[in-house]
């Protein structure tokens, strides 16, 4: 690891424990380690291209151009219906897959946070990923969070759903007063794209008239609640597990640039061998890519952490 790259890593690592980097979370960061290496349903979680895979399989390996999974559940959706997309995404995500080192490795970060001296809030963790790995690996560890997930059907399309540490649920319904959420004392994490959800219902952002919807239905300096749009305005954005040409990722953008209001804060993004579109788009948006693997990064912030974290158990032994 050249110097430069040792120094970012440097700093990283310190804002990290003191509760100033948002993770932003992206499918990659589900294939760290998984047990099996290749997709199987039931045993582990997909990639966005290995999901867009199981959709056209559905399908009956109809011919779709490319495999962008916002594409791709398009056709399925109006080819038969958001109700059977719906049926065929639980069918891949309301499994109990085993949380990845990645996820533990979260978890330990997230209860430094918590109980450093030096850090004023707890962290706030984003996801796109629509399963609940990031959920139980807390819960594994005994750490408690809150969960904020978005509603994209229903009565309450639009909205997000606040479910506390006491299992309680609220659903948001004016983001500019609602205060109840407490960062000051636990761990946030925010399903920005919904998620599947065992209690209340499934919610998925992931067709292209999904995400044209998500783009238009709200002011992104309005979206989020006041507590979480505070803690973005002020935070590093670390990107894990993305890239550009996922709509997904550049959608959050969209809304994670709009809460910074112009604010400068830098941001990263860990992939491997990016290519030159990749290198450009991030560029544009002044994110500055750190060409490694998820492994190798996480191990290298494991290696810096303060003694207080080093203290826990070591996540990527778990």
């Amino acid at each position: 690891m050249t110097d430069e790259r040792g120094h970012v890593y440097d700093f990283i690592t310190r804002r990290l424990v003191k509760g100033k980097i948002v993770p932003v979370l992206g499918a990659g960061v589900n294939l760290w380690k998984r047990p099996p290496p290749s997709f199987e349903r039931g045993r582990c979680l997909p990639s966005g291209t290995e999901l867009a895979d199981e959709l056209v399989r559905y399908l009956g390996d109809v011919q779709i151009e490319g495999r962008d999974l916002a594409r791709v559940s398009q056709y399925v959706a109006t080819l038969a219906g958001e109700g059977p997309l719906g049926e065929e995404l639980r069918d891949v995500f309301d499994r109990d897959c085993p949380p990845t080192p990645f996820h533990h490795f979260l978890v330990h970060v997230a209860r430094c946070v918590r109980e450093s001296k030096e850090a004023h809030e707890c962290m706030l963790i984003v996801t796109t990923n629509y399963d609940d790995c990031v959920e139980r690996a807390f819960k594994d560890q005994s750490e408690p969070y809150e969960l904020v997930t978005y509603i994209a059907r229903g009565r309450d399309r639009g909205f997000f759903r606040h479910v506390t540490a006491d299992c309680d649920m609220t659903v948001i319904r004016k983001p500019n007063e609602y205060v109840d959420l407490r960062l000051d004392q636990r761990t946030v994490i925010a399903k920005v794209h919904g998620s599947v959800d065992r209690i209340h219902g499934d919610s998925f952002v992931i067709t292209e008239d999904h995400y044209i919807d998500y783009i238009a239905r709200a002011d992104p300096t309005s979206l989020f609640p006041v507590t979480l749009a505070a803690k973005l305005r002020e935070s590093h954005f670390l990107f894990l597990g993305y890239s550009l040409r996922d709509w997904n990722l550049r959608v959050i953008l969209y809304r994670l640039w709009g809460e910074q209001e112009g604010k400068t804060y830098k941001s990263w993004a860990i992939q491997k061998d990016p290519d030159r579109v990749d290198r450009v788009a991030w560029d544009e948006r002044g994110v500055d890519i750190l060409p490694a693997s998820v492994e190798d990064f996480i191990s290298a912030l494991e290696q810096r952490l303060p003694p207080e974290c080093v203290a826990l158990p070591s996540a990527l032994n778990l």
